[in-house]
């Protein structure tokens, strides 16, 4: 997505000049640039706070031999370089094509063809690599890029030279957990067998839409990738049998690249003859988008916002210390169709970079040439994992991001507060009002201490509450109520052990006024988070994935005892990409998505309705109820809104001048004008009367709310948090 240039961008690198930001975080930031003679390219830049490492620098050097090493071909080739510039700066050609995480949200699993074609190429990509003794240790689908001639693979951070140890000796795990081998996920030596099996992970998330090991926290995954075999429901059979041979915990085991390319590549045709039609179709619209840019340059924040930078926090803090064995994750990151440098890796020497994340920009964006509306504000954040939705209390917003829990006012964006002792996003919520903050020792016997911080200042409001023999640096805050705060804890003190951590777990009920244990009810450790969660009258809603990933459980409880009323298992194999604050629930139901769209009613769990023909497993996404109204987003169709009391079709969007790819897994937000529908690259307004879209937002963010004077919309993303008018 592109982003205007913010007013101290510069308006050049070297002869490059800028055109828009593609991305930035903890380490730099990457512009669409164009060269004297019109070609356009991505420039990725150094912050200035670490071009005066020296480790840094050789660090970027690597990473700028190695994406010499694996060439125009299969990579985004080097266009020209200066590492030893005061800031450095590398230039790729900008890469016209999606990453295959977005190829696979477009259309969903891609056709065998497709993946075998994609697989013969990127082993070919591989072999290059590995022919020059370099290994990239990150493969993944967000740094494949499908184009119509290959795929690329890019963002070479953490790529080292084959068997040098200096960032892989035991406890130094670096790269991303769902797609790690299990050598590299113990702190092992990463070879090029290791490549091999991050490979067939992606390949099994081409062909499926999931990877092999799930989703969840970093320690999760870890132990998944190490000790658990890999899901490969969805794999056409016929791939079965290679990709298994690929998973196999002994790299030794593994077969090579060479045996890869022969065994996937069909003979025929060029790759684009494998591709989807609506892949192509985004390819090209994406090489239009590039030319049809208008440069836009942000003017320097008005004197009434603030821009605060967040204190740095050792990622010791939050991410190394969640891991066993106090292992450090670098999850490198890379944005759409370019090398957006999102991630903070580990320095070599002295302690970890710690990214910051600024206040945003007051001063609106210009009006896009469909209609969309000026942004009120806009500002950046670093929100990697993007795993809780944003909590509403009192007049503000707070945001769990990577480093830190931010509080922003709504009316400019300006940071109130900030808070960095939590460890994980699931570890704030509110109950409206207040804002609590639970944690815990990682040494010694167990405690859960829970804080409460007035919502404007972040003062203490109370005494903070401690409970004894329990994991707190593990407990999962769900909501609170009517004076109840909920968990989801476990009894004793943090183990290191992963066996040892997954016996104990308990729902939990604090009273918020005596600090002490209102009730507690135990309940298996599947190996899943998170819990998502609301209160509707005096139950209390839960809903989780299965440990087998294939299914939504629902659950009702009585919210002063903890017992549950019912439980309810809806077949939903995407489950796993909810997060908290997207549990959709009125006065009578609570309504999923999935292959239908179904409502469960609240008082003993019956199915009341259900919409939809159910011949797809993931075509209707997560909800959103207003006014007897329970819209969500229709995949290949666009928004549909539906009796909330009999589940018949009321109101459809129709398909307008431009084609829209829905996201599924983005709440819609619904307005009095408008309802707002998440795409592919922005946020649709569907007007209500005329049920097309009107225009579309550019932004990426994933999840919304609306303040609580109802005149903001407030998006945030990986990179970016943003405020729209709600009408």
């Amino acid at each position: 997505m592109l982003s205007p240039l913010t007013h101290d961008d510069p308006a050049a690198v070297a002869t490059y000049r800028l055109l828009a930001r593609l991305g930035t975080g903890g380490m730099g930031t990457v512009y669409l640039a164009r060269t004297p003679g019109g070609r356009t390219v991505a420039l990725k830049t150094v912050h200035a706070r670490l071009a005066t490492d020296p480790a840094f620098r050789s660090r970027f050097r690597l990473e700028t031999d190695a994406a010499r090493i694996i060439g125009a071909r299969h990579g985004a080739a080097v266009v020209d370089a200066d590492p030893l510039a005061e800031t450095p700066w590398l230039a790729t050609e900008y890469v016209l094509g999606p990453p295959l995480d977005d190829a696979v949200a477009l259309g969903g699993p891609l056709p065998e063809p497709t993946v075998r074609a994609l697989g013969a190429a990127l082993a070919g990509a591989l072999a290059q690599l590995h022919s020059s003794d370099v290994v990239h240790r990150d493969l993944k689908p967000s740094n494949v890029l499908v184009t119509a001639y290959g795929p690329k693979i890019i963002d070479f951070g953490i790529a080292r030279a084959a068997g040098d140890d200096h960032l892989t000796r035991t406890g130094a795990a670096a790269g991303t957990p769902a797609f790690m081998s299990p050598e590299q996920a113990s702190g092992e030596e990463h070879t090029p067998a290791g490549d091999v099996f991050a490979l067939a992970g992606v390949l099994v998330f081409a062909a499926t839409g999931h990877g092999p090991f799930g989703t969840g926290s970093p320690a999760d995954l870890l132990y998944r990738v190490r000790y658990a075999e890999p899901d490969l429901t969805g794999v056409p059979e016929s791939l079965l049998p290679l990709l298994t041979a690929c998973l196999a915990k002994d790299p030794a085991t593994r077969p090579t690249t060479h045996i890869l390319t022969n065994r996937l590549h069909d003979g025929h045709g060029e790759f684009a003859d494998h591709l989807p039609p609506l892949l192509l179709a985004d390819i090209a619209r994406r090489a239009t988008d590039v030319w049809l840019h208008t440069p836009h340059r942000l003017p320097a924040p008005a004197e009434s916002a603030t821009t605060a930078t967040v204190p740095s926090t050792p990622l010791s803090r939050r991410r190394a210390l969640t891991l066993g064995g106090g292992s450090l994750l670098g999850l490198a990151g890379a944005g759409a169709g370019v090398w957006a440098w999102l991630g903070t890796r580990t320095s070599d020497t002295g302690p970890p970079g710690a990214p910051t994340a600024t206040g945003p920009t007051a001063i609106p964006a210009t009006t896009a040439s469909d209609g969309a509306p000026k942004a009120l504000w806009q500002g950046s954040s670093l929100d990697r994992e993007e795993r809780t939705t944003q909590l509403l209390a009192g007049d503000v917003v707070g945001f769990a991001e990577t480093v830190s829990f931010r509080v922003l006012d709504p009316k400019d964006g300006s940071v109130l507060w900030s808070d960095s002792m939590v460890m994980e996003p699931h570890q704030v919520t509110t109950d409206g009002a207040f804002y609590y903050l639970s944690d815990g020792p990682y040494e010694g016997p167990g405690a859960l201490r829970i804080r409460t911080l007035a919502a404007r200042t972040g003062k203490e409001a109370a005494r903070t509450i401690e409970l004894k023999g329990f994991d707190g640096s593990g407990t999962e805050l769900l909501t609170a109520a009517g004076g109840l705060l909920f968990t989801a804890s476990r009894v004793g003190k943090r183990e290191r052990d992963p066996d040892a951590d997954n016996v104990g777990w308990q729902l939990l009920a604090v009273n918020l006024r005596t600090g002490k244990e209102a009730w507690r009810q135990p309940y298996d450790w599947d190996g899943v988070r998170p819990w998502l969660s609301q209160i509707v009258g005096d139950r209390l809603i839960l809903g989780k994935n299965s440990g087998d990933l294939d299914s939504f459980l629902v659950q009702a409880r009585d919210m002063r005892t903890g017992r549950q009323l019912w439980k309810r298992r809806l077949p939903l194999t995407k489950s796993s990409l909810f997060i908290p604050g997207q549990l959709a629930t009125d006065e009578l139901h609570v309504y999923t998505g999935g292959d239908r769209l179904r409502a469960v009613r609240l008082t003993d769990g019956a199915i009341a309705w259900e919409y939809g023909s159910g011949t797809a497993p993931d075509t209707y996404g997560v909800p959103a109820v207003s006014d007897g109204l329970v819209y969500t987003n229709v995949s290949g169709q666009g928004l549909v809104g539906v009796s909330a009391a009999k589940g018949t079709e009321v109101w459809a969007e129709k398909v307008g001048e431009r084609p829209l790819a829905p996201l599924a897994y983005t709440t819609p937000v619904i307005g009095k004008k408008y309802v707002y529908g998440p795409v592919r690259g922005g946020l649709s307004a569907v007007d209500l009367s005329t049920r097309v879209s009107a225009w579309v937002f550019p932004t990426d963010a994933s999840r919304y709310v609306v303040d609580r004077n109802r005149t903001r919309i407030i998006g945030a993303g990986k990179t970016s948090v943003v405020a729209i008018p709600y009408a």
